[in-house]
């Protein structure tokens, strides 16, 4: 994958640790790259970083002892800390918030009643449901206190309260306090006078319990999503940052001099160390958003459809222009929050999905629960007895049961056709390899009918974007779930089973602060009012800057070293959504209303794109409705790869025999190739297997592929039945005659 070098310096790590397998991804001085893999190891998560590491450098016949002490960057991705807030296993928490308002996070808003189910039930109340509150109602009290939607204080906050709530959560052996008031985004004064007292109450009683203000972390409006987002950076994101001490620790170990960064929900990365750990919540999938976009940055890819299969899930996003969507207002774990999330949509069906026959229809049914590291039945020693979609792959041929990672497990075929056969097969009257075939069509026509919704739904046609394929499984279905959307190309990387770990290399280490504002001015407002406006949001982006430098400051970086990049959301006034907009102004030049004016031309810029022209409606006036503060350090990344081209025909060397391959009621003799001794130029037709020791690209019968110069297979499907006829034939006439080497 990447040329060899007789002295090698290895300054990046990029990690994606999923919930089945780990992945790392080494980058050189050169920018060229290696990527390793290991099965997840979720009760150590330093385990299964070291294998893949130790997977990845003997690419480069180099061990850990040796790079990691060279090392400069190191990123991570992972899920440990979402899954520690689905599985609610977190700290005991205590609540602080307005007297007579102590039932409002066990209420939640509507939408948790019935965040993650399926459309059927979304439709029924008697199937919603609220999961019990993550603090409970006796650890929740209320303090006297009220400031207003327009940041005045109505009623001072009276002190006994604060004290006797602090008495009382320090008495119940809470492990932290959550305070949360009404408005305080707006005015945080009585918020924070409330957060001293309780510090000077817990320093009295000599308790060393952490208190989190959610005017200190997150002042945004939507006091439930305030809430809940404050009480994860006290529930989970202080356990998390336990987790990733200890794999900093494992790492100490072989030397590292390097502090480890994780990829944050906003698209860039932040210290371990960050005060601000809940932005971690859900990294491995935008770690692949990022590396599209960097890839698109690089070769002129502007609309990118990104597709990613694991061992659980599959998450798409959308590229449009060279940028992707921020979201807001997201939700994780049934709990609405208040994060810059990078808009995606997943799918609970990977390769690790459970199958099973629903008793009342008779019908398949996919996952959601998945099988994660332990991959299927075919595993002896997974302890599994549930069929899973990796088992239905062994049987079908996709998957050569000696060489699945590499080797490091052996898979066992019997076990697969035996339980597909008792748990599917023979329920639906079927043979094994029409029972597997089912489960995987059935997988494909779900992602294809989610992928084509998930664009349809923003507007767009499939017609105009290239569709970016990655992850373990990804290369495996490409064909299934691209079949007849018409994409314009569909690419396939040839690290793809590394590619969120690349795109965790390729991110800017960044530190981004959102706080709300409620700035709102007519089409045609007068010089003063503009001028105060405009002053407004740069005292928003001066207090947010500082907040930036002192997250960089932390891992000493100075001043003059980061690049700040303000921003802001606006709307017409009287419309429900805003829009993210990169300011065209800096900091210093926000005095006058002539920047006002340049603000909202920005805005109706981005708002034309985004739905059109004729849309616009500036005679509504304009509303600001947020201040966004990014600052940026540059960072090493990952080159592409730029090979020249060879022959059409692969070489002898690249060619490891054959294996029958079953699709659509028939087996085919598939052509198998070693992934890493294809050549840029390479032209295969199916059926034909191309395998790594990380991933499998099938190329049914009807497909073609070929290989550029960086690395990136182009997937096309053939028109005609004759034509795929023909160009098979002709393909293994080529392959006869291939040269033993290139």
């Amino acid at each position: 994958m990447a040329k060899q070098v007789q002295k090698r310096n290895v300054p990046v790590l990029g990690i994606d640790a999923g919930g089945t397998m780990t992945d790392t991804f080494f980058v050189d001085q050169e920018g060229d790259f290696v990527v390793g893999k290991a099965q997840s190891t979720p009760q150590d998560e330093s385990i299964g970083l070291l294998n893949s590491s130790v997977d990845a450098l003997a690419l480069w016949e180099m061990k850990v002892e040796s790079v990691f002490p060279q090392m400069d960057t190191c990123v991570y991705s992972g899920t440990a800390l979402l899954n520690r807030v689905v599985q609610r296993k977190g700290l005991k928490i205590g609540l602080i918030v307005n007297k007579g308002c102590e039932d409002f996070h066990r209420m939640g808003r509507a939408i948790q009643s019935y965040l993650g189910y399926a459309y059927e039930d979304r439709l029924h109340l008697n199937t919603h449901r609220y999961d019990a509150p993550i603090v409970p109602r006796k650890l929740t009290y209320g303090v006297t206190e009220r400031t207003n939607l327009f940041g005045q204080e109505i009623i001072p906050v009276y002190e006994n309260d604060v004290m006797q709530a602090a008495k009382e959560l320090v008495k119940a052996n809470v492990e932290g306090i959550v305070i949360s008031l009404l408005h305080s985004y707006k005015n945080p004064t009585n918020e924070r006078k409330v957060r001293d007292i309780v510090l000077s109450e817990l320093k009295r009683l000599k308790a060393n319990i952490p208190v989190f203000a959610s005017s200190d972390y997150y002042p945004v409006r939507k006091e439930t999503h305030r809430t809940n987002t404050t009480i994860l950076e006290a529930y989970a994101a202080e356990p998390s940052r336990k987790t990733l001490q200890k794999i900093n620790h494992a790492f100490k170990k072989y030397g590292s001099r390097f502090e480890p960064r994780v990829m944050a929900t906003h698209g860039g990365t932040i210290s371990w160390k960050a005060k601000e750990l809940a932005r971690t919540i859900v990294s491995g999938p935008i770690g692949g958003v990022i590396g599209s976009k960097y890839l698109g940055e690089q070769l002129g890819y502007k609309n990118i459809a990104c597709t990613d299969i694991g061992g659980t899930s599959f998450d798409m996003a959308l590229i449009t222009q060279g940028e992707f969507t921020i979201q807001h207002d997201p939700d994780m774990a049934r709990l609405v929050l208040s994060l810059p999330l990078v808009a995606m949509d997943s799918v609970g069906a990977g390769a690790g999905s459970f199958i099973r026959i629903d008793p009342y229809t008779k019908s398949i049914t996919l996952g959601p629960d998945s099988a994660g590291y332990r991959v299927g039945v075919c595993w002896a020693e997974s302890g599994l007895n549930t069929v899973t979609v990796s088992d239905c792959h062994l049987v079908l041929g996709y998957l050569d049961p000696a060489n699945f990672l590499g080797g490091q497990i052996n898979l066992d075929i019997e076990r697969s056709r035996k339980a597909i056969k008792e748990q599917i097969a023979d329920p639906l009257d079927m043979s094994v390899e029409d029972a597997a075939s089912g489960v995987i069509e059935l997988l494909d026509n779900q992602l294809r009918d989610h992928l084509r919704a998930m664009i349809s739904a923003k507007g767009y046609s499939p017609a105009n974007f290239v569709c970016f394929s990655y992850g373990g499984a990804g290369p495996v279905h490409t064909y299934g779930y691209t079949e007849g959307l018409g994409f314009e190309d569909i690419l396939v990387p040839a690290w793809a089973a590394g590619f969120s770990a690349f795109g965790c290399a390729a991110a800017d280490y960044e530190y981004r602060y959102d706080k709300s504002l409620d700035l709102a001015l007519d089409q045609f407002a007068p010089k003063e009012a503009a001028v105060k406006a405009i002053k407004e949001i740069r005292l928003a982006w001066e207090e947010l800057a500082v907040k930036v430098r002192e997250e960089f400051a932390i891992n000493g970086h100075k001043a003059e070293e980061i690049i700040l990049r303000p921003g802001y959301r606006m709307q017409y006034r009287g419309q429900l959504n805003d829009i993210e907009i990169d300011s065209p102004i800096s900091i210093e030049q926000a005095v006058s209303e002539i920047e006002w004016n340049r603000l909202t031309q920005a805005f109706e810029e981005t708002y034309s794109r985004v739905y059109a022209s004729s849309a616009k409606s500036p005679e509504l006036g304009f509303s600001i409705t947020g201040a966004i503060m990014r600052g940026t350090v540059p960072a090493i990344k990952p080159k592409i790869p730029n090979d020249p081209y060879t022959d059409k025909i692969p070489a002898q060397k690249a060619y490891v025999g054959t294996r029958p391959f079953y699709r659509h009621g028939k087996w085919f003799e598939a052509n198998l190739y070693s992934m890493k001794d294809l050549k840029s130029g390479n032209h295969i037709v199916g059926p034909a297997i191309i395998e790594s020791d990380a991933t499998t690209f099938v190329v049914p019968f009807g497909y073609e592929t070929h290989l550029d110069a960086h690395k990136l297979f182009h997937l096309k499907q053939i028109k005609t039945t004759e034509e795929a006829k023909a160009a098979a034939k002709k393909s293994k006439e080529g392959l006869n005659n291939s040269p033993t080497q290139v």
